[in-house]
């Protein structure tokens, strides 16, 4: 499974590292040190905490969100398999994407809950990357 650095995780949030930091300090998200002592964050674990975060977000003050060319790099937070078709949910700061592919898609992307992945919007499309 992917893990993030704080930087990594503070970017997908949407949120300085600072803030990301002290999170992880309080306990809100786990973390555990690799072999140079770097903090990390598991994939699942981010995936879960991006969902709270977002969910709060609508509570709190907007913070403006920007993307270039309607990318929104995230994390997937579900990924939902049919026979044919495939559901993925990104969190992608305050903002949750949900796109429907093909199942197909889905394996050949490799996408798993926790990986890092970005969302691109066009029209009522939303395709996505994985990164």
């Amino acid at each position: 499974m992917q893990s993030y650095t704080i930087g990594q995780a503070a970017r997908l949030l949407g949120v300085s590292p600072d803030t990301a930091r002290r999170w992880a300090d309080a306990g809100r998200v786990a973390t555990h040190r690799d072999e140079t002592g770097r903090r990390l964050i598991d994939g699942r674990a981010l995936a879960a905490f991006s969902i709270e975060v977002g969910q709060s977000a609508g509570a709190e003050e907007e913070t403006p969100y920007t993307s270039v060319r309607n990318a929104f790099p995230g994390i997937v937070t579900a990924v939902k398999l049919g026979d044919v078709a495939a559901q993925v949910e990104i969190q992608a700061g305050p903002h949750r994407l949900v796109s429907l592919l093909t199942r197909e898609a889905v394996e050949e992307l490799g996408l798993e809950v926790g990986m890092q992945a970005t969302a691109r919007v066009k029209s009522t499309s939303v395709h996505i990357d994985r990164t």
